[in-house]
């Protein structure tokens, strides 16, 4: 079977929808199935059953499609591989960052990258910490961004710290909480933020928030506080000095001021690729 049957087997295999998998692969449905009736047949097996839900892989198809994918991760390692022996920095960066890294500080720093070195592909995942830490050690990605303090014994590098700040339209001191009638607005998160934030207020209130509305997206929780619908705790990371609410910084019981950390975390062979490499000193430099 040639890679580019391999290649569109792995696609129908993420897809599970002719439809989807066709515009990926720039062909036609009529043609992506008869591809595939005829990778079957050389296969003399089903790979996948069709239905109006789509697609679903046989017992067969999960063999066939185990053994497609490391054919071509290994094709890829050994892409990277040639491509590190060369001068020029090229291939694909593959990359997975914490939601909140990808929308407010990545897309400036790839910005940068993408122009010192325009012959370098960007494979880019967001998510949560703990869904990145996955990926690395599934080798599914070079380098991870994450948020607070993760245990990885591979190259860890701290980027940043930014601090957390009560946010709203009409409460500018954290006394005021006790008397307001305004929810609570939370935004969900994977990593150790939620537990901060519930034990900063267990040291400053006795009793927990009167309401609280829970949202998906941290820009969806900052935009409802700017609307006066309710206050929220925020890292200074999503904020600007021309949001029009007040800020006012978080202090642990210690009277410190709580902060968030953000690391750079990946496998140290990874450091070898030149595309990996590049990235890793922009961002020491910037």
């Amino acid at each position: 079977m040639q890679l580019s049957e391999f290649k569109i087997l792995q696609v129908l295999a993420q897809e599970l929808n002719m439809r989807k998998a066709s515009e990926r692969l720039y062909v036609s449905q009529p043609a992506l199935s008869q591809r595939l009736q005829s990778i079957e047949n050389s296969w003399g097996s089903k790979i996948f059953l069709r239905s109006q839900k789509g697609l679903a892989i046989t017992a067969a198809g999960e063999k066939i499609i185990a053994h497609v994918n490391e054919t071509l991760k290994e094709e890829d390692r050994v892409r990277e591989e040639l491509q590190s022996l060369s001068k020029e920095v090229f291939g694909t960066l593959r990359l997975a960052v914490a939601s909140i890294i990808g929308q407010y500080w990545l897309p400036n720093t790839l910005k940068k990258y993408v122009s010192l070195y325009p012959q370098v592909n960007i494979s880019l995942i967001t998510g949560w910490s703990s869904e990145i830490i996955k990926h690395l050690y599934e080798d599914q990605i070079h380098i991870g961004i994450v948020r607070g303090n993760p245990e990885w014994r591979g190259e860890k590098i701290h980027l940043f710290s930014d601090s957390l700040y009560l946010v709203d339209t009409d409460i500018s001191s954290i006394e005021e909480l006790q008397k307001t009638e305004k929810p609570f607005i939370q935004f969900k998160s994977h990593s150790t933020y939620y537990q901060d934030i519930q034990e900063w207020w267990q040291d400053h209130f006795s009793i927990p928030p009167k309401k609280t509305i829970i949202v998906d997206q941290i820009e969806t929780c900052k935009q409802m506080a700017l609307h006066g619908i309710g206050y929220a705790i925020l890292p200074s990371i999503s904020l600007r000095e021309a949001d029009a609410f007040h800020q006012v910084p978080l202090h642990n019981k210690n009277g410190e001021q709580m902060k968030r950390d953000t690391w750079m975390i990946c496998h140290g062979a990874s450091l070898e690729l030149k595309q990996v490499e590049a990235f890793v000193k922009l961002v020491k430099e910037d």
